[in-house]
């Protein structure tokens, strides 16, 4: 099959959002710069790219409201099919609010994550949908650090069990407060309109993300990689979407709106291990219950976490 063109924009090799964060964390300044990332498909990233089970993307809708959602299949739906391509054969469920954002070319963030070995690997780049599939073709792919991910194995697969009518809404309902309140894994789209979309992650144990209203939520920014491509992302469009799971029963609750990086010391002394922290306003949720098939187990939490919120 014919996989359709795209049209690469010229995308600035700087990305002043990121250079932004790092000066104001002492980390960086005018001659520290990006990192830089080859488009190309390391060869030994082919394996691990295979094996997949689930993929984490991010993209905007066509309003540019910032979604987070998650694609699953056997091992081999992603197939890197040459060194700047992979396809996935899988679309969002449906109703998702992503859906079918891929009719035309976008931006895409995608997170390959396997909790049963805590490696992840990122890919950013652009997409397409070509029938029932996505085409992506990579702009930046790179491997991150086992930080924050808790180990987690597939125990059994409910295939055949259609997902469940969306439930939308302005506010978090109690129920999905208290989901997120017991989360210790999110995770978060973003996008800068000249650099291209991300998709990362944020763990923790469970409480690390609080619950400050029906349209609020604070989570503790900790020691990273400090290429800080998120909250660079944050800072120049702080338009983004939050995904959490239900790792058991495989349900997912999507969020979009706006977050902002807090710097008060005050707030993150609330957090143990917390170098600052990001408050989030909710736009608008989505609700899908048995979106994946795969049923989770968690096996040990990553000795990296700090102890949650002392709120």
């Amino acid at each position: 099959m014919q996989q359709p063109s795209f049209s690469t924009p010229d995308r600035a090799p700087m990305h002043a959002g990121e250079q932004a964060i790092q000066e104001r964390a002492g980390e960086g300044g005018p001659d520290w710069g990006s990192p830089m990332f080859g488009p190309e498909i390391p060869h030994g990233f082919l394996p691990f790219l295979r094996a997949q089970r689930m993929l984490v993307i991010g993209a905007a809708d066509d309003r540019g409201a910032m979604w987070s959602t998650i694609l699953t299949g056997p091992a081999g739906f992603a197939q890197p099919v040459n060194e700047q391509t992979i396809v996935v054969d899988a679309l969002p469920a449906p109703g998702d609010p992503l859906r079918d954002a891929f009719e035309e070319q976008r931006d895409i963030g995608l997170l390959a994550l396997h909790p049963q070995t805590r490696r992840r690997i990122r890919v950013n780049g652009l997409a397409r949908r070509d029938g029932n599939r996505l085409v992506i073709h990579t702009e930046q792919v790179f491997g991150n650090c086992p930080k924050y991910l808790q180990t987690r194995v597939i125990t059994s697969t409910a295939e055949g069990r259609a997902p469940g009518t969306p439930q939308t809404s302005r506010d978090l309902s109690e129920a999905q407060r208290r989901w997120i309140a017991g989360a210790d894994t999110f995770f978060i789209a973003s996008r800068s309109p000249e650099h291209g979309a991300d998709s990362s992650h944020r763990g923790g144990m469970p409480g690390f993300v609080t619950v400050t209203g029906p349209r609020a939520l604070r989570w503790p920014d900790y020691v990273g990689n400090q290429f800080y491509m998120t909250l660079g992302n944050l800072y120049l469009r702080p338009g983004s979407g939050l995904l959490f799971l239900n790792w058991e029963h495989g349900h997912t609750l999507q969020v979009t709106g706006t977050a902002r990086v807090s710097w008060d010391p005050e707030k993150a002394l609330a957090y143990p291990g917390a170098l600052r922290v990001v408050e989030f306003t909710v736009d608008a949720v989505t609700q899908i219950d048995h979106t994946s098939p795969l049923r989770w187990e968690l096996r040990e939490y990553s000795r990296f976490n700090p102890p949650a919120s002392t709120t």
